[in-house]
């Protein structure tokens, strides 16, 4: 299928069970199209050890590794990707490279629409540049089944409305809403989650305190956590926290004052867990954001002169 999302450069191992791909495309409704952003294809794949080329696509790329580990490359970038990482690729990148010494297999999908940036900015991943970005347990689950939907009706614009709630889903994952790895989250851990999320991630709740406020005892609340929503408690917190820091650095607020907002005060140690959790120091981060935005700003010129 044309839109296969890369090619093999060298490939070590079996040669003859190279990869195992599905995929599929879809054509928005009139619904799609009017929300202004939806999921053009998505598909997942099993690829042996060896070296793989991106495709430059035309649409925003986002490739998750489901398990198993890789290395990414492009021009002087090179970071791992770890299982439940995602790589987010603008459109129209060349020479991107990932490189795997052991079986992985990928999930991916591609955006489109006159809102994909401002989606992408939501999940705090847009960027001119490839990007590695953490996803939640639950993140990985909707991405499953976005590929189960569009393999099975590909071609069609029959599960369109399907799409868009997975797509949403995964906004609201990650903004810390309560989607759980199985229908609903407990009423118990939804208690926490909300209230991680109305203090806006800024204390540093310990497992304790957390399983007070569930009202079950600490090591059923940490197993119950676990089993709902994919990962343990303060992993999760954690997760949240540096999500939080992004949106706050987009918005101009220094580095020292991000890490206090989020309890953070050191602005060492603030610094040194972002880098852990999002691949690149705070600073690094903004340049990411400032380059984005800039771009973001030509197009928009560019529009306003052609009108």
């Amino acid at each position: 299928m044309s839109s296969q999302i890369y090619l093999p450069l060298h490939p070590t191992g079996d040669t003859k069970n190279l990869d195992v791909v599905i995929q599929g495309e879809q054509t928005p409704d009139i619904l799609a199209e009017k929300s202004g952003v939806w999921i053009q294809s998505a598909g997942s794949a099993m690829l042996a050890p060896g070296s793989y080329e991106i495709i430059p696509a035309d649409h925003c790329l986002w490739l998750a590794a489901e398990y198993g580990e890789m290395e990414f490359t492009w021009q002087k970038t090179n970071f791992p990707i770890l299982t439940n990482e995602c790589l987010i690729l603008p459109p129209h990148v060349e020479g991107a490279v990932i490189n795997n010494k052991e079986d992985v297999k990928l999930l991916w999908f591609t955006l489109s629409g006159p809102l994909a940036n401002d989606f992408l900015q939501s999940m705090n991943a847009l960027s001119h540049m490839p990007v590695r970005q953490g996803m939640l347990p639950s993140q990985v689950m909707l991405m499953q089944q976005i590929v189960q939907v569009m393999v099975r009706h590909s071609g069609t614009s029959n599960s369109s409305f399907q799409l868009q709630q997975l797509l949403w889903s995964m906004i609201a994952a990650h903004a810390g809403q309560p989607v759980a790895m199985n229908a609903t989250l407990s009423h118990e851990i939804s208690r926490v989650v909300d209230a991680l999320r109305a203090n806006n991630y800024s204390d540093n709740f310990s497992l304790a305190e957390m399983a007070d406020i569930s009202r079950v005892p600490v090591e059923t609340f940490r197993k119950r956590f676990v089993s709902e929503v994919g990962i343990p408690p303060l992993s999760y917190l954690q997760f949240c926290k540096m999500e939080r820091a992004k949106t706050l650095l987009r918005q101009g607020i220094s580095v020292r004052e991000v890490g206090v907002a989020i309890g953070m005060s050191d602005p060492y140690h603030f610094s040194k867990q972002f880098k852990r959790v999002v691949g690149m120091s705070p600073t690094a981060y903004l340049k990411h954001v400032d380059g984005a935005n800039r771009k973001r700003a030509k197009r928009r010129s560019r529009r306003s002169l052609e009108e």
